[in-house]
């Protein structure tokens, strides 16, 4: 009997060990410096980032304070010398619902002003605002890794055509929604979808309909790289690969996403002569050495020790 006692004691604590362990692992993967209200962050991996919508109650709709928190959010990302990668996703059963109409009701349908024009200059404002929660996520160095599940309505199209790279589960679909409440889309889809996609044809059936996209379809017409089995497996993939860019010289790929993002903008000319300029000063960095000693001797990226950025 004493033998019994002592083995469930033993037991006991060994569940209590382990209960304190996950607890001391699940709180040190939060980021206290990135505290929001409608954003979740979190670091999954060395030097990755995990930013979730996280309004799960109201399906991650897109309320003011989400749209300001994205600016404040990617700001703080861009200007953080720890993190090389960032993933978004969408807390709770869907990626997000889009703009949250019953909240953004009072800024976008009655702009402050005495007569139409001043109204329409306060309502221009406010749109180029909106415009500015996602243009952070572009100007944003650091690769951001859209990871999709459920759906992705109106404002999430918005969201993820400004990352760098996207990725869903099976049951994702995508929605331009604006058509079917009476606007056109205004804060990035029609001018980042269609170089997306690469097809008009696609893209103004998608817009003009506003009928859903599948997770298959989203895959071929190019607007997602890989269709992954469910959400779990899909945010497994995405850490991973944000492991894996991480692992890299921080110069090499944050100067490839600018150049990625100025060559989408100019001719070829233009983008060749901005990329020589570029690397005149940056092939002086040591990272080039550290990582040509690294691949003689065989090595990978990720046994290479690069300086902060």
């Amino acid at each position: 009997m004493a033998a019994l006692l002592v083995g469930g004691a033993r037991r006991s604590c060994r569940g209590l060990f382990q209960t304190l362990q996950i607890g001391i692992r699940t709180m040190s993967a939060a980021v206290a410096s990135y505290d929001f209200e409608t954003l979740h962050v979190s670091q999954p991996r060395d030097s990755v980032l995990h930013v979730e919508l996280n309004r799960p109650k109201k399906r991650n709709a897109m309320n003011h304070t989400l749209w300001r928190e994205m600016v404040e959010c990617f700001n703080k990302i861009t200007h953080d010398t720890d993190h090389r990668v960032v993933v978004v996703s969408g807390a709770g059963k869907m990626f997000t619902a889009g703009i949250d109409l019953i909240d953004m009701a009072g800024h976008l349908l009655q702009p402050t002003g005495d007569d139409t024009a001043r109204k329409a200059w306060h309502l221009r404002n406010n749109i180029l605002q909106y415009q500015e929660s996602f243009n952070v996520i572009e100007k944003c160095p650091k690769p951001v890794i859209a990871a999709v599940h459920n759906a992705c309505i109106g404002g999430g199209i918005d969201l993820i055509t400004a990352c760098d790279i996207r990725l869903c589960s099976r049951d994702a679909w995508f929605q331009v929604k604006e058509v079917d409440i009476g606007m056109a889309a205004d804060v990035g889809t029609l001018q980042r979808l269609p170089r997306i996609i690469g097809s008009a044809s696609l893209m103004s059936e998608l817009v003009y309909t506003a009928r859903q996209l599948m997770a298959d379809e989203a895959l071929s017409c190019g607007l997602v790289s890989r269709v992954f089995e469910d959400k779990e497996a899909m945010l497994e993939g995405a850490f991973e690969m944000a492991s894996e860019i991480a692992s890299k010289s921080p110069l090499a790929v944050q100067g490839t996403k600018l150049n990625l993002i100025y060559s989408r903008d100019h001719p070829v000319k233009d983008g060749l002569n901005y990329i020589a300029t570029w690397n005149m000063s940056m092939l002086q960095t040591d990272d080039l050495i550290k990582s040509a000693q690294a691949a003689m001797e065989k090595k990978s990226p990720k046994d290479v020790s690069y300086s902060k950025l």
